[in-house]
């Protein structure tokens, strides 16, 4: 028998969440069930992605962004109490990792962007060394990474750029890291490539000449949480699924 505390320890372990100051709890965030025998991971405890665990009969739902974050009023009403209402109707366990999963070297978000992507990591810097500093595989333009991210993440980015620009140094951070986009431009890269763009990102990108690419939040953090999710499912020999949703943000 595989327990929630089993599972919950072992991913702490793995993913070395005491080395994290983050602004969302890393770990168990509701309990349900003892016994873990299905697990569904998702990129966020969405309401969809709850409601696909409890019909799949899943003991835990494992996910990217949990449900509780320092932001938020701590009320348990509307949305927020429907989705635990489910959880806890079906026994379901929400454990949820943020900024230790994004980080972790083989199964993180930005590990695993660079895998898909091609991407030789040099480096880490910026906030808890969140910033990936590297160079592509091989050198192509600004308008031909653009499609490669569309052709692999099935989402269209923004692009902030001379298209005709070679990429030899690239920075990444998947999700919604556009304020690290200075630091990238002061490490002296080409691109950067992140989740989210805001206002800022592109007067910087034209008065750098460092390409600004947003990819999506949701479309560059699915690949951690599946990651972790066929590594658990080894480690336990459990049965483990993916939800995802099409989210265009």
């Amino acid at each position: 028998m595989t327990t929630r505390r089993q599972i919950i320890e072992w991913c702490d372990h793995t993913l070395q969440t005491h080395l994290f100051k983050d602004y969302a709890p890393n770990g168990l965030q509701v309990e349900g069930g003892n016994e873990v025998r299905k697990i569904i991971t998702a990129v966020t405890a969405s309401r969809a992605a709850i409601d696909y665990a409890a019909k799949q009969g899943a003991d835990m739902l494992l996910v990217h962004h949990g449900m509780f974050w320092k932001s938020e009023p701590v009320t348990i009403t509307g949305w927020k109490k429907q989705r635990i209402a489910t959880l806890l109707q079906h026994q379901i366990n929400l454990a949820g990792y943020h900024l230790p999963l994004d980080a972790h070297p083989e199964l993180g978000n930005n590990a695993r962007l660079a895998k898909i992507m091609g991407w030789q990591s040099d480096y880490q810097c910026g906030e808890q060394n969140l910033l990936n500093i590297g160079r592509p595989e091989q050198v192509e333009t600004l308008s031909y990474w653009a499609g490669e991210l569309l052709h692999k993440l099935g989402r269209a980015p923004v692009i902030v750029g001379d298209d005709a620009v070679e990429i030899k140094k690239i920075a990444w951070c998947t999700g919604g890291a556009q304020s690290f986009f200075q630091t990238a431009i002061d490490e002296g890269v080409d691109a950067f490539v992140t989740g989210e763009i805001s206002e800022a990102q592109y007067h910087l990108a034209n008065e750098t000449a460092v390409a600004f690419i947003s990819a999506g939040h949701h479309a560059t953090e699915r690949y951690g949480i599946q990651a972790l999710g066929v590594a658990a499912a080894h480690e336990f020999g459990i049965e483990v699924q993916f939800f995802d949703e099409q989210n265009p943000a």
